[in-house]
């Protein structure tokens, strides 16, 4: 799927990509990279967070979890070469969270659960007092048995209640992990 077209499309269209989305096997995002676009965001929002971010996806071989973080980029544009932030030399790491089947997830009145997908649940990342841990990443796949193009919604999950945001993003797969951040 052409990924600009995704991008142009409305919430509504959104919402139906993620309900129609297709499974994703987990062991395809161990040990990868996925550059991120934020869609849905109002552009006042976008200005103060980001438009575009990248996803790492690691599996802890002392835990055997599927765990992951975003990194923050430099915001030069969707069409320039992803620069990642540094804190002390390392990319700049946050919002850590946890890979998870979608079983078991309660979804906001209103909204279609895709079928199949996996769940990004920060509240599982160690993040703390961090507000993020209040954050749900529904993640499916674009194309059926193609882990390289993955489209997700984030959602809040507020004393045991979800919450819906207007926030869609894509992912597309970079390359392999190159820094394994802590939380």
């Amino acid at each position: 799927m052409n990924l600009a077209e995704v991008w142009r499309m409305s919430p509504d269209e959104h919402a139906d990509l993620l309900a129609g989305g297709h499974p994703i096997d987990p062991r395809a995002l161990e040990d990868q990279e996925f550059r991120g676009v934020s869609l849905g965001l109002p552009g006042l929002v976008e200005k103060l967070t980001w438009k575009k971010f990248r996803k790492a996806f690691h599996r802890d071989p002392g835990t055997g979890r599927l765990r992951g973080w975003n990194v923050r980029l430099v915001q030069d544009g969707l069409e320039r070469q992803d620069t990642p932030q540094e804190d002390r030399g390392a990319p700049r790491a946050f919002g850590h969270f946890e890979v998870r089947d979608l079983g078991g997830y309660r979804w906001p009145a209103g909204r279609s659960a895709p079928s199949e997908g996996l769940m990004l649940d920060y509240g599982r990342g160690g993040n703390g007092w961090d507000p993020i841990r209040f954050l749900r990443d529904p993640l499916v796949a674009l194309d059926a048995g193609d882990p390289s193009v993955l489209f997700g919604w984030s959602y809040l999950e507020l004393a045991g209640r979800p919450v819906a945001t207007p926030s869609y993003f894509t992912l597309e797969r970079v390359g392999p992990l190159s820094h394994i951040a802590r939380p």
